[in-house]
């Protein structure tokens, strides 16, 4: 909780400046949607990574519609500069992608969340072949939403990133795919006692959440490889992610040994044969 106020206040300062003779400004795309623990911790990472690479810069908050393929064309419009997504070929073209998964591979853990009064359903479910007898909702430009559907499973797509959770609530929809690092802040905010998440069951598929960066700053996205490859080297980077999800990772419903994984494929993501 101290790392998470500490965090707010940082982003309540901005802009935040690595040094106060920074002339170099970094435009920060972040969506007009409830911050939640992720984009404090991927804020505060970015700065870090800055600073462990000497890049001087002052960042500058740009409030961007939360459409993550738009924002991306931002990028390369020069509206912004950085902006933190998952990846997919598609998002690879559109800017420079600094190859060193943010969130350790826990994007591509998802567990599912459900409606409360529906976790019976799931009771027996083993399989995706099992899984694709009920309906999912992913947002329409998310790369998760492609990743589903080339499993064969079932996958509404929508723009409307808080009204997947009520149409959840409502029983609109069977599930709600949510990484492990974003479903127990996610319910926390919401707070609503006719969600629950479906207990020693999740799905998985090979994934990655990177910085990307405009086509216009390959410095800036140099200088984030080398922060971020600093970062790995010190410890910092796993003394950062466990300060802000140990606990939340922790509170997931998964006995040891009971856990059933359904493994997906993904087409869209090729591994780095040595990831930095």
């Amino acid at each position: 909780m101290k790392r998470l106020c500490s965090a707010i206040l940082v982003l309540l300062s901005l802009g935040y400046s690595l040094t106060t003779e920074a002339n170099n400004v970094v435009n920060l795309a972040i969506e007009q949607r409830p911050l939640y623990k992720r984009d404090y911790y991927l804020h505060e990472l970015l700065a870090a990574a800055l600073r462990a690479s000497n890049y001087q810069a002052e960042i500058n908050e740009v409030l961007v519609h939360p459409h993550q393929q738009r924002t991306l064309l931002m990028l390369d419009e020069k509206q912004a500069d950085v902006f933190w997504s998952m990846t997919s070929p598609e998002r690879e073209h559109l800017a420079i992608a600094v190859k060193v998964p943010l969130f350790k591979g826990y994007i591509g853990k998802r567990a599912l969340l459900t409606k409360r009064a529906f976790l019976p359903r799931f009771k027996d479910l083993k399989t995706k072949q099992d899984l694709a007898q009920f309906s999912a909702i992913q947002g329409h430009d998310w790369p998760d939403t492609k990743i589903l559907a080339q499993n064969g499973l079932t996958v509404r797509p929508l723009a409307n990133y808080q009204a997947m959770f009520s149409l959840v609530i409502r029983g609109r929809v069977d599930y709600f795919p949510r990484s492990f690092i974003e479903v127990i802040s996610e319910m926390e905010q919401i707070k609503s006692d006719d969600l629950a998440i479906v207990p020693d069951l999740y799905i998985s598929y090979p994934t990655a959440f990177y910085f990307f960066v405009s086509n216009h700053k390959p410095e800036l996205a140099e200088a984030l490889l080398k922060g971020l490859k600093v970062m790995k080297s010190t410890g910092e980077f796993e003394q950062l992610f466990a300060s802000y999800f140990a606990e939340d990772l922790a509170k997931l419903p998964f006995k040891e040994g009971e856990v059933i994984e359904v493994k997906l494929d993904n087409d869209y993501f090729q591994p780095q044969k040595k990831e930095p």
